[in-house]
Protein backbone atom coordinates (compact mmCIF):
# COMPACT_ATOMS: atom_id res chain seq x y z
CA UNK A 1 0.00 0.00 0.00
CA UNK A 2 1.38 3.41 -1.25
CA UNK A 3 1.49 6.17 1.06
CA UNK A 4 -1.50 9.07 -0.21
CA UNK A 5 -0.60 12.05 1.81
CA UNK A 6 1.63 15.12 -0.33
CA UNK A 7 2.81 18.17 1.54
CA UNK A 8 4.07 20.71 -1.29
CA UNK A 9 6.06 23.26 -0.14
CA UNK A 10 7.42 26.57 -2.61
CA UNK A 11 11.25 26.63 -2.60
CA UNK A 12 11.78 30.18 -0.84
CA UNK A 13 8.74 31.27 -1.97
CA UNK A 14 9.45 35.63 -2.02
CA UNK A 15 12.73 35.16 -2.93
CA UNK A 16 12.38 32.65 -6.06
CA UNK A 17 9.27 35.21 -6.89
CA UNK A 18 11.21 38.04 -6.91
CA UNK A 19 14.05 35.61 -8.84
CA UNK A 20 11.87 34.59 -11.41
CA UNK A 21 10.19 38.51 -11.61
CA UNK A 22 13.92 39.79 -12.01
CA UNK A 23 15.98 37.03 -14.23
CA UNK A 24 19.38 39.29 -13.68
CA UNK A 25 18.86 38.31 -9.30
CA UNK A 26 18.74 34.45 -10.46
CA UNK A 27 21.88 32.35 -9.22
CA UNK A 28 22.37 35.87 -6.68
CA UNK A 29 21.66 36.34 -2.51
CA UNK A 30 18.35 38.19 -2.54
CA UNK A 31 17.00 38.91 1.00
CA UNK A 32 13.03 39.90 0.64
CA UNK A 33 12.21 43.01 3.11
CA UNK A 34 12.65 46.44 4.70
CA UNK A 35 14.35 46.42 8.31
CA UNK A 36 13.47 42.74 8.78
CA UNK A 37 14.38 39.63 6.45
CA UNK A 38 11.10 38.44 5.47
CA UNK A 39 12.28 35.63 3.17
CA UNK A 40 15.74 34.72 1.85
CA UNK A 41 16.69 33.13 -1.25
CA UNK A 42 19.10 29.45 -0.88
CA UNK A 43 22.40 31.64 -1.99
CA UNK A 44 21.59 33.75 0.84
CA UNK A 45 20.81 30.58 2.98
CA UNK A 46 24.10 29.28 2.38
CA UNK A 47 25.62 32.46 4.53
CA UNK A 48 23.23 31.24 7.77
CA UNK A 49 21.16 34.60 6.73
CA UNK A 50 17.41 33.38 8.20
CA UNK A 51 14.13 35.19 8.52
CA UNK A 52 13.41 37.29 10.85
CA UNK A 53 16.66 37.91 10.96
CA UNK A 54 17.60 42.09 10.87
CA UNK A 55 18.86 43.01 6.75
CA UNK A 56 22.23 44.86 8.36
CA UNK A 57 22.44 41.46 10.42
CA UNK A 58 22.07 39.99 7.17
CA UNK A 59 24.01 42.02 5.04
CA UNK A 60 27.27 41.63 7.61
CA UNK A 61 27.19 38.12 6.58
CA UNK A 62 26.32 38.06 3.26
CA UNK A 63 27.75 41.18 2.03
CA UNK A 64 26.94 40.44 -1.68
CA UNK A 65 23.20 39.82 -1.14
CA UNK A 66 20.77 42.45 -2.90
CA UNK A 67 17.72 43.63 -0.82
CA UNK A 68 14.62 43.88 -2.46
CA UNK A 69 10.62 45.53 -0.95
CA UNK A 70 8.89 42.76 -2.06
CA UNK A 71 5.64 42.23 -4.81
CA UNK A 72 3.18 40.89 -2.69
CA UNK A 73 0.27 41.26 -5.06
CA UNK A 74 2.61 38.86 -7.38
CA UNK A 75 3.09 36.10 -4.49
CA UNK A 76 -0.85 35.99 -3.85
CA UNK A 77 -1.27 35.76 -7.96
CA UNK A 78 1.28 33.04 -8.17
CA UNK A 79 -0.13 31.00 -5.53
CA UNK A 80 -3.20 30.77 -6.22
CA UNK A 81 -2.00 29.43 -9.67
CA UNK A 82 0.50 27.14 -7.59
CA UNK A 83 -2.97 26.00 -5.74
CA UNK A 84 -4.99 25.39 -9.52
CA UNK A 85 -2.57 22.99 -10.69
CA UNK A 86 -2.82 21.02 -6.85
CA UNK A 87 -6.92 21.56 -7.39
CA UNK A 88 -6.24 19.25 -10.63
CA UNK A 89 -4.50 16.71 -8.98
CA UNK A 90 -7.11 16.33 -6.49
CA UNK A 91 -10.09 17.96 -4.70
CA UNK A 92 -9.01 17.05 -1.14
CA UNK A 93 -6.43 20.09 -1.59
CA UNK A 94 -5.75 21.67 2.45
CA UNK A 95 -3.44 24.86 2.16
CA UNK A 96 -2.19 25.52 5.03
CA UNK A 97 -0.21 29.30 3.77
CA UNK A 98 0.41 31.22 1.07
CA UNK A 99 2.84 28.45 0.02
CA UNK A 100 2.32 25.26 1.02
CA UNK A 101 -0.81 22.70 0.99
CA UNK A 102 -1.31 19.29 2.04
CA UNK A 103 -3.12 16.97 -0.49
CA UNK A 104 -4.83 13.00 -0.40
CA UNK A 105 -4.80 11.85 -3.56
CA UNK A 106 -5.44 8.60 -2.37
CA UNK A 107 -9.24 8.58 -4.91
CA UNK A 108 -7.64 9.80 -7.91
CA UNK A 109 -4.82 7.58 -8.25
CA UNK A 110 -6.79 4.89 -10.47
CA UNK A 111 -6.87 8.21 -12.87
CA UNK A 112 -3.52 9.96 -12.33
CA UNK A 113 -1.47 6.78 -11.74
CA UNK A 114 0.41 6.56 -8.41
CA UNK A 115 1.10 8.83 -5.72
CA UNK A 116 4.62 9.80 -7.00
CA UNK A 117 3.50 10.13 -10.55
CA UNK A 118 0.86 12.82 -9.29
CA UNK A 119 4.03 14.61 -7.54
CA UNK A 120 6.44 14.40 -10.64
CA UNK A 121 3.67 15.84 -12.14
CA UNK A 122 2.56 18.49 -9.90
CA UNK A 123 6.52 19.35 -10.01
CA UNK A 124 6.29 19.50 -13.49
CA UNK A 125 3.82 21.60 -14.27
CA UNK A 126 4.62 24.40 -11.34
CA UNK A 127 8.18 24.82 -13.12
CA UNK A 128 6.93 24.99 -16.41
CA UNK A 129 3.37 27.06 -16.14
CA UNK A 130 4.49 29.34 -12.57
CA UNK A 131 8.37 28.87 -13.26
CA UNK A 132 8.29 28.38 -9.70
CA UNK A 133 10.01 25.21 -7.33
CA UNK A 134 8.45 23.71 -5.17
CA UNK A 135 9.44 20.31 -2.97
CA UNK A 136 7.04 17.54 -1.94
CA UNK A 137 7.10 14.62 0.76
CA UNK A 138 4.94 12.53 0.64
CA UNK A 139 4.28 10.17 3.52
CA UNK A 140 1.18 7.79 5.33
CA UNK A 141 0.19 10.95 8.10
CA UNK A 142 0.60 14.60 7.14
CA UNK A 143 3.07 14.81 10.26
CA UNK A 144 5.80 13.08 8.32
CA UNK A 145 4.96 14.03 4.99
CA UNK A 146 5.50 17.65 6.30
CA UNK A 147 9.14 16.43 7.37
CA UNK A 148 9.72 14.60 4.44
CA UNK A 149 9.27 17.84 2.35
CA UNK A 150 11.44 19.83 4.06
CA UNK A 151 13.85 16.89 3.57
CA UNK A 152 13.46 17.12 -0.22
CA UNK A 153 14.31 20.71 -0.08
CA UNK A 154 15.11 22.77 -2.49
CA UNK A 155 13.13 21.47 -5.89
CA UNK A 156 12.71 17.80 -4.82
CA UNK A 157 11.13 15.16 -4.05
CA UNK A 158 10.78 12.59 -1.13
CA UNK A 159 8.81 9.01 -0.56
CA UNK A 160 8.57 7.46 2.89
CA UNK A 161 7.26 4.07 1.72
CA UNK A 162 5.02 2.05 3.84
CA UNK A 163 7.08 0.08 6.83
CA UNK A 164 9.71 2.38 6.60
CA UNK A 165 7.90 5.69 8.13
CA UNK A 166 10.41 5.03 11.54
CA UNK A 167 13.60 4.16 10.00
CA UNK A 168 12.98 7.50 8.29
CA UNK A 169 11.52 9.07 10.93
CA UNK A 170 13.85 8.02 14.26
CA UNK A 171 17.78 8.86 13.34
CA UNK A 172 16.07 12.99 12.20
CA UNK A 173 17.09 15.61 15.58
CA UNK A 174 14.49 16.22 17.73
CA UNK A 175 13.91 19.63 16.30
CA UNK A 176 12.42 18.08 13.40
CA UNK A 177 9.63 17.35 15.21
CA UNK A 178 6.66 19.60 15.55
CA UNK A 179 6.45 21.88 18.57
CA UNK A 180 9.97 22.15 19.17
CA UNK A 181 12.01 25.31 18.94
CA UNK A 182 14.79 26.22 20.30
CA UNK A 183 13.92 25.98 24.53
CA UNK A 184 12.13 22.56 24.44
CA UNK A 185 15.40 21.54 22.14
CA UNK A 186 17.61 22.76 24.89
CA UNK A 187 15.56 20.68 27.73
CA UNK A 188 15.36 17.55 25.74
CA UNK A 189 19.38 18.23 25.09
CA UNK A 190 19.79 18.42 28.84
CA UNK A 191 18.23 15.16 29.13
CA UNK A 192 20.23 13.70 26.31
CA UNK A 193 17.52 13.62 23.80
CA UNK A 194 19.38 14.58 20.48
CA UNK A 195 17.07 12.30 17.66
CA UNK A 196 13.77 11.45 17.43
CA UNK A 197 14.49 7.69 18.14
CA UNK A 198 15.69 8.45 21.30
CA UNK A 199 12.84 10.51 22.05
CA UNK A 200 10.35 7.88 21.42
CA UNK A 201 12.37 5.20 23.80
CA UNK A 202 11.78 7.12 26.55
CA UNK A 203 8.52 6.56 28.86
CA UNK A 204 5.99 9.14 28.78
CA UNK A 205 5.83 9.97 32.39
CA UNK A 206 10.07 10.69 32.17
CA UNK A 207 9.38 13.68 30.14
CA UNK A 208 6.80 15.47 31.82
CA UNK A 209 8.21 17.53 34.52
CA UNK A 210 10.48 19.33 32.02
CA UNK A 211 7.40 18.87 29.09
CA UNK A 212 4.28 19.00 30.39
CA UNK A 213 1.76 16.15 30.36
CA UNK A 214 0.68 17.77 27.23
CA UNK A 215 3.60 18.41 25.22
CA UNK A 216 5.03 15.29 26.36
CA UNK A 217 2.65 13.12 24.78
CA UNK A 218 1.85 15.26 21.57
CA UNK A 219 5.72 14.66 21.10
CA UNK A 220 5.83 11.28 21.89
CA UNK A 221 2.96 10.56 19.19
CA UNK A 222 4.97 12.41 17.18
CA UNK A 223 7.94 10.64 17.40
CA UNK A 224 5.98 7.25 16.68
CA UNK A 225 4.48 8.76 13.98
CA UNK A 226 0.80 8.88 15.18
CA UNK A 227 -1.20 11.62 13.58
CA UNK A 228 -4.69 10.63 12.79
CA UNK A 229 -5.93 14.02 11.50
CA UNK A 230 -6.80 13.65 8.19
CA UNK A 231 -6.40 16.19 5.09
CA UNK A 232 -9.00 18.66 5.20
CA UNK A 233 -10.27 20.04 1.96
CA UNK A 234 -12.16 22.48 0.82
CA UNK A 235 -10.90 25.19 2.55
CA UNK A 236 -10.19 27.44 -0.64
CA UNK A 237 -13.47 28.17 -2.01
CA UNK A 238 -12.49 31.60 -3.45
CA UNK A 239 -11.86 30.47 -6.74
CA UNK A 240 -11.66 27.53 -9.56
CA UNK A 241 -9.19 27.53 -12.25
CA UNK A 242 -6.94 26.03 -14.57
CA UNK A 243 -4.10 27.16 -17.03
CA UNK A 244 -1.96 25.62 -19.63
CA UNK A 245 1.77 26.09 -20.65
CA UNK A 246 2.64 26.54 -24.58
CA UNK A 247 6.05 25.44 -24.39
CA UNK A 248 7.21 27.33 -26.78
CA UNK A 249 4.33 29.73 -27.41
CA UNK A 250 1.53 30.23 -30.12
CA UNK A 251 0.58 33.39 -31.91
CA UNK A 252 -2.24 32.27 -33.90
CA UNK A 253 -5.95 33.52 -32.06
CA UNK A 254 -7.44 30.58 -33.47
CA UNK A 255 -5.46 27.98 -31.78
CA UNK A 256 -5.01 29.97 -28.70
CA UNK A 257 -9.19 29.66 -28.83
CA UNK A 258 -8.77 26.19 -28.44
CA UNK A 259 -6.75 26.32 -25.29
CA UNK A 260 -9.63 28.51 -23.99
CA UNK A 261 -12.20 25.86 -25.08
CA UNK A 262 -9.97 23.65 -23.61
CA UNK A 263 -9.70 25.25 -20.47
CA UNK A 264 -13.24 26.26 -19.91
CA UNK A 265 -14.38 22.47 -20.03
CA UNK A 266 -11.75 21.50 -17.25
CA UNK A 267 -13.23 24.39 -15.21
CA UNK A 268 -16.79 24.13 -15.81
CA UNK A 269 -16.48 20.31 -15.03
CA UNK A 270 -14.76 20.70 -11.56
CA UNK A 271 -17.55 23.43 -11.03
CA UNK A 272 -20.19 21.27 -11.41
CA UNK A 273 -18.90 17.97 -9.86
CA UNK A 274 -18.61 20.21 -7.09
CA UNK A 275 -21.86 21.85 -7.38
CA UNK A 276 -20.62 25.37 -7.51
CA UNK A 277 -20.49 27.95 -9.65
CA UNK A 278 -19.93 31.48 -10.09
CA UNK A 279 -19.97 35.17 -11.55
CA UNK A 280 -16.40 36.57 -12.76
CA UNK A 281 -14.47 34.98 -15.14
CA UNK A 282 -10.63 36.19 -15.01
CA UNK A 283 -8.47 35.20 -17.85
CA UNK A 284 -4.47 35.19 -18.08
CA UNK A 285 -1.87 35.66 -20.91
CA UNK A 286 1.67 35.18 -20.23
CA UNK A 287 4.27 36.25 -22.44
CA UNK A 288 7.50 35.54 -23.10
CA UNK A 289 9.43 36.38 -19.27
CA UNK A 290 7.64 37.14 -16.40
CA UNK A 291 5.17 39.58 -17.99
CA UNK A 292 1.39 38.31 -17.72
CA UNK A 293 -1.63 40.50 -18.78
CA UNK A 294 -5.10 39.68 -16.75
CA UNK A 295 -8.73 40.57 -18.30
CA UNK A 296 -11.91 39.95 -16.01
CA UNK A 297 -15.89 40.48 -16.65
CA UNK A 298 -18.27 39.49 -14.04
CA UNK A 299 -21.72 38.21 -15.07
CA UNK A 300 -25.17 39.05 -13.93
CA UNK A 301 -26.02 35.56 -12.89
CA UNK A 302 -23.46 32.63 -12.07
CA UNK A 303 -22.77 30.06 -14.05
CA UNK A 304 -20.65 26.51 -13.98
CA UNK A 305 -21.26 26.06 -17.92
CA UNK A 306 -18.64 25.16 -20.00
CA UNK A 307 -20.01 27.02 -22.88
CA UNK A 308 -20.45 30.42 -21.16
CA UNK A 309 -17.02 30.35 -20.21
CA UNK A 310 -15.43 29.37 -23.35
CA UNK A 311 -17.76 32.63 -24.88
CA UNK A 312 -16.32 35.08 -22.30
CA UNK A 313 -13.14 33.23 -22.48
CA UNK A 314 -12.64 33.89 -26.21
CA UNK A 315 -13.68 37.56 -25.52
CA UNK A 316 -11.12 38.27 -22.49
CA UNK A 317 -8.46 36.67 -24.77
CA UNK A 318 -9.10 38.63 -27.31
CA UNK A 319 -9.43 42.01 -25.18
CA UNK A 320 -6.16 40.73 -23.31
CA UNK A 321 -4.19 40.38 -27.09
CA UNK A 322 -5.22 43.78 -28.15
CA UNK A 323 -2.22 45.58 -26.83
CA UNK A 324 0.00 43.03 -27.88
CA UNK A 325 -0.63 42.19 -31.27
CA UNK A 326 1.02 39.01 -33.16
CA UNK A 327 3.30 38.20 -29.83
CA UNK A 328 3.87 35.03 -28.69
CA UNK A 329 1.72 33.63 -25.97
CA UNK A 330 3.38 31.17 -23.77
CA UNK A 331 0.62 30.35 -21.21
CA UNK A 332 -3.32 30.76 -21.08
CA UNK A 333 -4.92 30.32 -17.70
CA UNK A 334 -8.93 31.16 -16.54
CA UNK A 335 -10.44 31.07 -13.41
CA UNK A 336 -13.83 31.51 -11.77
CA UNK A 337 -14.57 33.02 -8.79
CA UNK A 338 -17.31 34.72 -7.03
CA UNK A 339 -18.86 31.27 -5.87
CA UNK A 340 -21.58 29.99 -4.93
CA UNK A 341 -23.16 26.67 -4.45
CA UNK A 342 -26.54 27.52 -5.25
CA UNK A 343 -27.47 26.05 -8.74
CA UNK A 344 -31.32 26.61 -8.73
CA UNK A 345 -32.00 29.39 -12.05
CA UNK A 346 -33.94 31.84 -12.72
CA UNK A 347 -36.06 31.55 -15.86
CA UNK A 348 -35.62 34.90 -17.26
CA UNK A 349 -37.85 36.32 -20.19
CA UNK A 350 -37.67 36.51 -23.29
CA UNK A 351 -37.36 32.76 -22.86
CA UNK A 352 -36.18 32.43 -26.66
CA UNK A 353 -33.01 34.63 -25.65
CA UNK A 354 -29.73 33.01 -27.01
CA UNK A 355 -27.47 34.24 -24.86
CA UNK A 356 -25.27 31.54 -23.30
CA UNK A 357 -24.10 33.91 -21.27
CA UNK A 358 -27.26 34.70 -19.16
CA UNK A 359 -27.86 31.30 -17.29
CA UNK A 360 -31.74 31.59 -17.03
CA UNK A 361 -31.94 32.17 -20.67
CA UNK A 362 -33.28 29.15 -22.83
CA UNK A 363 -30.08 28.70 -24.53
CA UNK A 364 -28.01 28.40 -21.63
CA UNK A 365 -30.49 26.14 -19.73
CA UNK A 366 -30.45 24.08 -22.69
CA UNK A 367 -26.51 23.82 -23.21
CA UNK A 368 -26.43 23.15 -19.01
CA UNK A 369 -28.38 19.85 -19.65
CA UNK A 370 -26.37 18.85 -22.50
CA UNK A 371 -23.42 19.50 -20.01
CA UNK A 372 -24.61 17.59 -17.59
CA UNK A 373 -25.46 14.41 -20.20
CA UNK A 374 -21.88 14.65 -21.13
CA UNK A 375 -20.44 15.15 -17.55
CA UNK A 376 -22.42 11.72 -16.32
CA UNK A 377 -21.05 10.18 -19.67
CA UNK A 378 -17.31 10.79 -18.82
CA UNK A 379 -17.73 9.75 -15.54
CA UNK A 380 -19.01 6.43 -16.49
CA UNK A 381 -16.74 6.17 -19.90
CA UNK A 382 -14.00 8.18 -18.85
CA UNK A 383 -13.43 11.70 -19.83
CA UNK A 384 -11.49 11.27 -23.54
CA UNK A 385 -15.30 9.59 -24.93
CA UNK A 386 -16.99 12.52 -25.48
CA UNK A 387 -15.39 16.31 -25.73
CA UNK A 388 -16.95 19.80 -26.64
CA UNK A 389 -15.20 21.06 -30.13
CA UNK A 390 -11.39 20.34 -30.22
CA UNK A 391 -11.24 20.44 -26.44
CA UNK A 392 -11.40 16.36 -25.92
CA UNK A 393 -7.51 16.47 -27.28
CA UNK A 394 -4.36 16.19 -25.08
CA UNK A 395 -3.60 19.46 -24.82
CA UNK A 396 -0.54 19.26 -22.32
CA UNK A 397 1.12 17.10 -25.53
CA UNK A 398 -0.78 18.35 -28.74
CA UNK A 399 -0.14 22.02 -27.48
CA UNK A 400 3.76 21.69 -26.97
CA UNK A 401 3.94 19.76 -29.98
CA UNK A 402 2.96 21.81 -32.00
CA UNK A 403 4.77 25.05 -30.42
CA UNK A 404 7.97 23.23 -31.15
CA UNK A 405 7.31 23.39 -34.36
CA UNK A 406 6.48 26.45 -34.97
Amino acid sequence: MEPTILHADLDAFYASVEQLLDPSLRGKPVLVGGGVVVAASYEARQFGVRAPMGVRDALAICPGAVVVDGHFDRYLELSDQVMAILDDATPIVEQISVDEAFLDVGGTTHLLGTPRKIAREIRRRVRDEVGLPISIGIASTKFLSKIASARAKPDGLVVVEHGEELDFLHPLPVQALWGVGKVTTARLHNLGIKTIGELASIPGPALVPQLGPGSSAALRALAWNRDPRPVTGGRRAGSVGSQQALGRGLSDREEMAVVVLGLADRVGRRLRAKGRAGSTLTVRVRFPGPRSVTRSHTLRSHTGSTAALANLGAVLLDRALTDNPGETVTLIGISVSNLTTDRNIQLEFPLDDEDVLRSGSLEAIKRSRLEDSVDEVREKYGKALLSFGTAGRDLNDDFRKLAERS
